[in-house]
């Protein structure tokens, strides 16, 4: 390749990556043009074509497909084969949509004919092998058509696919940087069943029971949080001059909250219309519309419906281009079915329809009430901590800081009420997947869908650069969460999913990791899937290796050894309470005054927290020495290894971008994501006084990351020192906080246990 070709081409696919379209266009240009250098010009046309389809530029980019047509290079003309096809039907496709009223309004973030590129994610040109179909990631969609309108048949089972895919063919020797650019994902697309027997019916007490409890946990909280508003209100007015407490504020507000739920209940499909049309943007969508994306959801809304004698539910679309999907409502009749642009855009017809299929479970399990009730509740909460982000970034000075400190204050209420319905969020999601598979008989379909919503979420999150207010506000009633999208969805180019996924079902103690997540294991889902897949005697499309993971018992019980310490202290409280009881019986010593108050039990639980949080600091933050330190090119095998527990810290060095929102909205390092050759991970950083550089300083910039990786059911790490390349560091002083936490506690229990 001539010395100006490679810097050309290399800058272009960067370009692509990067989404500057029209700075791709004038550094592939010449060198597709050039005759010196075949191999070159050929990744250059299939850039343009790529980047010609992105600007709207169909004519051109078809012209360039029809001229890689005739290329002798097998694998270039069946590339440009499908890709004139897609090019075509979409052309056919904007023609007709011309003719159809959605009332969509289109977003900035993406183009009319496809999603944003993002890392690795640039057309690559393959050899395929025979059993396997192939997909070229741009967000993981085929080139210029929207993820999934590229569709084909697998008539033979198909061997699990390689965890790196090869780089062959006409590609010839690439670089390492070129390699991850040309990323490309295997999807099986395997068969659904044409008869299937229906599934056994699962117990639903739990989910019942769940549900119920779910509301009476919202209700609980709600109730508290008015409880110690209303007395700070009162405790403020009877120290102020001239003033009285309001005689109000002192009624127990139960009968009313209760009442005001059920109301809210009732009125949740008409409000969160207008909620999510003026905060989001969200429009009627007709289903002529939906038609044109997906036939077949039409068919399954319909026949579902009518057999259980449902009105159809309202269909509303979101101008997102994540892809996201969500039902609320009251009751059947009522329903509403809420789907974002980019999910229309990044599915085949199949899984549209299968997607559509699961919210049709949860309507049926009447689930989608109480959450529907949670995002009525929790909305304009999130509305006011963005809108009081916001008013703290426009002042500057001393007096920014009361405003965020209000804002984290009413992010930490929106954390609390959304917290209420971890477990319902979990849980419900089982049941709506085996439903969509029984409707349709199509469980393969759904883990593609799955598995492309996060790919599509994290291009999203790459793309805008931070995790989006919409994202983060409906995360709970969506199919798939963001954050377990992080990584999952932008390692497809250096691990496989099995591999990745292996940890979610080969770990035996995965299940602890999830408390606090709102979305059950992607693995576990999957697997459930598979299994209903080979109970119809269908391929699946990932197979998991049956191996269990061999990870230490002791490993585990140091993980959790703060939290263990906490039984351990009641064990310890009720061994004083019976000595103190011996030795009163045989008059030996009256601490009677003593173990008759209760609230040495307290302090016995403090101090049980505080030395199990000491026994574990050693282990959960070691010396970072440079000779063990692990870079971004280990990443993927810290991520595939399924024995790995959070306690087994590996001090790793990343070098990648620092994504996240900026000002006060992230004052609390909510919203860090380190942005590495290997994909997205999750940062964990403590903000600490004094430090001339902040942590939002560096978002946007390049950065270099110190600290510990930890494998959990979302990878993470905890930063030690942020870096930028001009010298600045920040230090995250974890150790030192868990130490000043353990501290504390200890002092605090022995206070409460000797005074008490």
């Amino acid at each position: 390749m001539p010395s100006h070709a490679k810097p050309s081409l290399e800058a272009g696919l960067v370009a692509l990556k990067q989404g500057n379209y029209q700075t791709a266009i004038a550094q592939l240009e010449p060198v597709a043009s050039s005759q010196s250098n075949g191999t070159a010009s050929l990744q250059a046309q299939v850039g343009l074509v790529m980047a010609y389809a992105r600007t709207g530029e169909v004519p051109k980019a078809i012209a360039i497909s029809q001229n890689l047509i005739e290329s002798n290079n097998p694998q270039v003309q069946e590339w440009a084969t499908r890709a004139l096809e897609h090019l075509t039907k979409r052309k056919k496709r904007d023609q007709e949509s011309k003719n159809v009223e959605t009332g969509f309004v289109a977003f900035a973030n993406s183009t009319p004919d496809s999603p944003p590129v993002t890392p690795a994610e640039t057309p690559t040109l393959e050899e395929k092998p025979e059993d396997q179909v192939i997909e070229t990631k741009s967000d993981n969609t085929p080139p210029m058509v929207p993820l999934g309108r590229l569709k084909s048949t697998v008539t033979t089972p198909p061997p699990p696919p390689p965890s790196a895919v090869p780089l062959s063919g006409f590609m010839g020797s690439v670089t390492r940087t070129q390699a991850k650019l040309f990323g490309v994902i295997y999807w099986r697309q395997a068969q659904r069943a044409k008869a299937w027997q229906p599934l056994r019916k699962p117990k639903l007490i739990p989910l019942r029971l769940l549900t119920a409890g779910t509301f009476i946990a919202l209700f609980w909280v709600i109730r508290e949080i008015f409880k110690l508003a209303f007395g700070f209100i009162n405790q403020t007015l009877v120290k102020l001059p001239y003033l009285e407490p309001l005689q109000l504020l002192y009624r127990d507000p139960t009968k009313f909250l209760l009442i005001a739920l059920v109301i809210l209940i009732a009125v949740s499909p008409w409000l969160l219309d207008l909620l999510l049309a003026n905060l989001y943007g969200q429009r009627e969508f007709s289903k002529d519309v939906l038609n044109a994306h997906s036939r077949e959801a039409v068919r399954v809304l319909q026949r579902c419906c009518q057999q259980r004698h449902w009105p159809l539910p309202k269909l509303r679309i979101l101008p997102m281009a994540a892809p996201i999907i969500l039902t609320y409502g009251s009751l059947p009749r009522n329903a509403r079915i809420v789907v974002s642009q980019g999910l229309l855009e990044q599915l085949a017809d199949d899984e549209i329809a299968i997607i559509y299929a699961t919210q049709l479970g949860h309507i049926a399990h009447w689930d989608f009430a109480v959450m529907s009730l949670l995002l009525l509740v929790t909305l304009p909460i999130y509305k006011l901590y963005q809108q009081v982000s916001q008013w703290g970034d426009k002042i500057s000075g001393i007096w920014r800081w009361p405003l965020t400190i209000l804002a984290s204050l009413v992010y930490g209420v929106w954390c609390l009420l959304t917290g209420t319905a971890l477990w319902l969020s979990r849980l419900r999601l089982y049941y709506s997947d085996r439903v969509a598979s029984e409707i349709t008989g199509n469980p393969n379909a759904l883990i593609r869908a799955l598995l492309k919503i996060a790919i599509g979420i994290a291009a999203d999150i790459q793309k805008q650069e931070e995790t989006s207010w919409q994202l983060e506000s409906l995360n709970f009633l969506i199919p798939v969460s963001h954050l377990q999208s992080l990584s999952l969805g932008t390692i497809a180019s250096n691990l496989s999913f099995e591999s990745f996924l292996k940890w979610d079902t080969a770990n035996p103690y995965r299940r602890w990791f999830t408390i606090n997540n709102s979305h059950p294991l992607m693995g576990d889902r999957i697997e459930r899937l598979c299994q209903i897949a080979r109970h119809w005697h269908l391929d699946t499309e990932l197979h998991f290796a049956s191996e269990p993971s061999k990870v230490k018992r002791q490993s585990f019980l140091l993980h959790i050894a703060p939290w263990l310490g906490i039984p351990l202290g009641v064990l310890f409280a009720a061994l004083v309470w019976l000595t103190w009881q011996l030795a009163f019986a045989l008059k030996f010593l009256n601490l009677k005054w003593i173990y008759e108050d209760w609230s040495f039990i307290t302090g016995c639980l403090l101090i049980g927290f505080s030395i199990g949080t000491v026994m574990r600091i050693n282990s959960f933050f070691p010396d970072i020495k440079p000779v063990t330190v692990q870079t971004d090119d280990y990443l993927p095998n810290l991520l595939a290894d399924p024995s790995a527990l959070p306690i087994d810290s590996v001090s790793v060095r990343l070098v990648g971008k620092l994504l996240g929102r900026q000002g006060s909205s992230n004052s609390l390092a909510q919203d860090l994501i380190l942005q590495s050759s290997a994909g997205l991970v999750k940062l964990h950083h403590i903000s600490w006084l004094g430090q001339s550089v902040n942590h939002q300083d560096l978002i946007g910039r390049q950065i270099i990351v110190t600290g510990w990786f930890r494998r959990g059911a979302t990878p993470w790490i905890d930063i030690q020192t942020l870096e930028t390349q001009s010298g600045k560091t920040i230090h995250s002083p974890h150790p030192i906080w868990s130490t000043f936490l353990a501290v504390a506690a200890q002092a605090w229990g022995a206070y409460v246990f000797l005074t008490g």
